[in-house]
């Protein structure tokens, strides 16, 4: 792994991490350091037009007084299943007569289609209104089909559009994720709650923490920690929650809501996020920790298989076989991390094949696949695709997406790096230093947490630690200066008095009520 230091300043720590962050301005510093509550965010600030919004709103009002009926369409992904739950919620309280809907991902698959129309579930519903959120913006067969039978759709979706705008109603913007063009839209309604569940989706669904989204998480964590909604406060008290960030969001919470959509039927997790009865609460929350609990397995098994048949020089792998379709996303993150590589895992079924794909920091996968012109439908962000394609073509996808990549994909692309904010020493870290630190928060995509380099660091003591001892405890010092520090999830065998250039991020650690400063070490050189 490369390191790469972004800034060669040593001196001036904070003035650099804003640098590094293109922050210039007093003003860029200032709206960083207190980002603008989202209630004074303006609906334009999102690109979207102040015309489209008042048609959304003109067919709503028609929807609310001839009492038609409305169909929330969402989809069985966090963000899709919390945007799902803020715009059902508030057409709820306002006196619509909607109800919300969450496709199965075996059944039904991602997004409405011609076919959905003709789904039973949805059809005893008998919408004159049907509302997509998350989801929608290329669903031209199903907009077409809802037409013919006479029912109007709003699209609300922030997924890369197609040339055409598939409906008169939509509301699109790829700036925030589904769950927070959703309350966008409840705060034209005149409803601002449901910021707990912006923060979940947005943190969910990796959008870049800046700007907007920063905006929307920082505040939406606030709300998340004393939420009203009884499934997570017996989540957060299951976990032992007293305090919430990106990373409890990232890897706690929002594993639990996607693993329903994963494995069963995702309605269970909006049913989750909806009840007010504190009994389903628990049962709900049991069933969604359970299910987690067996995500996991089957994602392991899954990864065992599918890291057995990575080879060969192809710079985008390609693995197909009979995997399970809720987890072969996950499986794909994972191999990407792995090897550094964009990475498509495909679960192979008779005639039609689904597939989950992953991608690394300058390179388009969702564009990369569509230029081969050999799926039947899909979607997605640079970063992140699926899709599906016909079984006995997946042959010649694996070559043609590698022959239309390869030049794209340069040895530059391909070398994982590690982004270094600059280099200090241990006398320059002090609890000053944390607490100016700490205001860089919410961190996440588009704004890493900082990240700091010491070199000549000598090793004074290590100690394995956690399950299996796959963490490593030690003591560093520099010039007399001596901090702990932590490894998490470590490969490497550094040695006792020997010295290294290290990079970490600060840290604090509290034990017995004592707060001390910790370093999270990153990666450890000779």
């Amino acid at each position: 792994m490369k390191w790469k230091i972004l800034n060669k300043r040593r001196k001036e720590i904070i003035k650099s991490l804003f640098e590094n962050r293109n922050l210039k301005t007093k003003k860029e510093i200032d709206d960083f350091l207190e980002p603008k509550n989202p209630e004074n965010i303006k609906i334009e600030d999102l690109n979207i037009k102040k015309e489209s919004v008042k048609k959304i709103l003109g067919r709503l009002k028609i929807a609310k007084e001839k009492k038609e009926k409305i169909v929330v369409f969402g989809d069985y992904d966090a963000d899709g299943i919390c945007a799902t739950a803020i715009l059902w919620e508030t057409l709820y309280k306002l006196g619509f007569d909607a109800m919300p809907y969450i496709p199965d991902r075996f059944e039904e698959g991602y997004g409405i289609k011609a076919s959905s129309l003709a789904n039973s579930k949805l059809k005893n519903l008998n919408p004159k209104l049907i509302i997509t959120v998350d989801n929608g913006i290329v669903a031209y067969d199903a907009i077409k089909e809802a037409k013919k039978r006479k029912i109007d759709v709003i699209v609300v979706d922030h997924h890369t559009k197609g040339k055409l705008v598939p409906s008169p109603y939509c509301l699109h913007s790829t700036l925030v994720c589904g769950s927070a063009l959703a309350w966008f839209l409840s705060k034209e309604l005149g409803i601002k709650d449901g910021l707990d569940l912006v923060a979940l989706g947005t943190v969910a669904d990796q959008m870049p923490l800046l700007g907007i989204n920063r905006s929307l998480v920082k505040f939406g964590l606030l709300e998340l920690l004393k939420t009203k909604k009884v499934g997570l406060q017996t989540l957060f008290k299951d976990l032992k929650l007293d305090n919430i960030g990106t990373y409890e969001v990232g890897y706690l919470i929002a594993p639990r809501i996607n693993a329903m959509g994963r494995l069963a039927n995702a309605t269970d997790s909006l049913r989750f996020l909806c009840t007010r009865d504190l009994k389903k609460a628990n049962d709900l929350n049991k069933l969604l920790n359970e299910t987690n609990s067996k995500r996991q397995k089957i994602v392991d098994e899954v990864l065992t298989k599918v890291l057995k048949q990575v080879q060969g020089n192809d710079k985008i792998i390609v693995i197909s076989g009979k995997y399970h379709e809720g987890v072969i996303g996950l499986a794909s993150g994972k191999i990407t991390e792995k090897f550094y590589r964009p990475s498509i895992v495909l679960s192979e079924n008779k005639d039609t094949s689904k597939a989950s794909a992953r991608s690394i920091f300058g390179f388009n996968i969702i564009e990369a696949i569509k230029e081969t012109g050999l799926i039947i439908e899909g979607g997605g962000h640079p970063m992140a695709a699926g899709f599906s394609i016909e079984t006995n073509k997946i042959s010649d996808f694996r070559f043609k997406i590698n022959e239309l990549s390869k030049n794209k994909l340069t040895d530059e692309i391909l070398e994982k790096k590690l982004y270094i904010d600059l280099e200090i020493s241990f006398d320059q870290i002090t609890k000053e230093l944390v607490e100016e630190i700490k205001k860089f928060g919410p961190v996440g995509v588009g704004n890493a947490q900082p990240t700091f380099v010491s070199k000549n660091v000598e090793i004074k003591e290590i100690k394995k630690v956690g399950q299996e001892g796959k963490h490593l405890k030690l003591k560093l010092s520099q010039n007399g200066i001596v901090f702990d520090a932590i490894w998490f999830n470590n490969n490497q065998s550094p040695i006792i008095n020997n010295q290294y250039n290290i990079v970490y991020e600060i840290d604090e650690n509290i034990w017995n009520n004592k707060t001390s400063i910790q370093l999270k070490i990153r990666d450890i050189k000779i």
